[in-house]
């Protein structure tokens, strides 16, 4: 049985997602439903709005788990997941991640061309991506932010004719311009090649157990803001051979100059060499957040050198026990 579904006692019924309908959520969504024991058609999709909704929702038991951003390999991590992950009631992990090729276009009601756009909407991870193509090909029009990607296409759907949304064109997916009856003026207009990792996350229950090839996400936070805090943090994941394969500063919300750090490392928290790593952290940040342990959608495992392995672990524990007369 997959991890997703190690995660409950019985198969999800509604699972949420950042919407609306037509964002590339929706696409990873349907990437981890392909891979969940129970029939894909027997789930409820529900978009939400935000972020911080759909990770509400689910503390709140409306929906067994939500598929929201996390990570983009042009813009880096996505804040309004990282501090909604941080913060408000412990108790949700991240169970999968999906990876999504991200691909852009820009879409127009039926029968306007690319000449009679001046205003643009879409959202700013996706105006970051085609900055460079605008910036050629539509140097003189305003960007307006959206929700989402889907969202700015959603408000641009043909079927009101009296309803106009402030702008004539919005960049998106492929598919939600043709969800929405949109016409594609300008395809492929990313300035390179991007991806952006989604993440599933669920009410704290059991972990998915270790494939070989894992990611553990936390949040930790400095016992106080010195020379060296960040150093002492840092060499609790160094000196025990631990992979961090992102870090990021998020402001903590309570004072000026004041951070927390959003941490994905390569490995699983029931693996030695992790397990000692974060309970030197707890140690050192006892508001440490344990975000989950779950497989690495790449499936590239961890490269653990030969002293932090778990028989190096073993025979460190046996040696100590042997000079404790034990």
């Amino acid at each position: 049985m997959l991890p997703l579904v190690s995660a409950y006692r019985s198969p999800p019924v509604r699972y949420g997602y950042f919407g609306p309908a037509g964002t590339f959520t929706e696409t990873a969504l349907e990437q981890a439903l392909r891979r969940l024991a129970a029939p894909v058609g027997d789930i409820e999709r529900v978009p939400i709005a935000t972020v911080a909704l759909a990770l509400a929702a689910v503390r709140a038991g409306d929906v067994a788990a939500a598929v929201v951003p996390i990570e983009n390999s042009v813009e880096g991590g996505v804040s309004a997941t990282l501090d909604a992950l941080a913060t408000g009631d412990d108790g949700l992990v991240i169970i999968d991640e999906e990876i999504v090729p991200v691909r852009f276009v820009l879409a127009t009601r039926p029968g306007v061309p690319l000449a009679a756009v001046h205003r643009v909407a879409t959202h700013a991870h996706a105006e970051a991506q085609c900055r460079g193509w605008l910036a050629e090909h539509l140097p003189a029009a305003v960007v307006i932010p959206a929700l989402s990607t889907a969202s700015a296409a959603a408000a641009l759907a043909p079927g009101d004719a009296g309803h106009e949304p402030g702008y004539e064109a919005a960049i998106c997916a492929p598919g939600a311009a043709a969800r929405y009856g949109l016409d594609v003026v300008a395809d492929g207009i990313g300035d390179r090649p991007g991806h952006t990792r989604f993440v599933v996350v669920a009410r704290a229950g059991t972990l998915p157990a270790a494939s070989g090839a894992d990611r553990t996400t936390l949040v930790a936070y400095l016992r106080q803001n010195r020379s060296g805090s960040l150093l002492e943090l840092l060499e609790q994941f160094a000196v025990r051979g631990v992979d961090l394969t992102r870090i990021e500063s998020r402001p903590t919300g309570s004072a000026l100059g004041e951070y927390c750090f959003s941490i994905d490392l390569a490995g699983h928290i029931s693996e030695p060499r992790v397990a000692e790593a974060l309970k030197g952290l707890r140690r050192l940040s006892p508001h440490t957040r344990f975000l989950g342990s779950y497989p690495r959608a790449d499936a590239a495992p961890a490269d653990v050198l030969e002293w932090t392995d778990e028989a190096a672990f073993v025979d460190a524990d046996i040696w100590l026990a042997k000079l404790l007369g034990g």
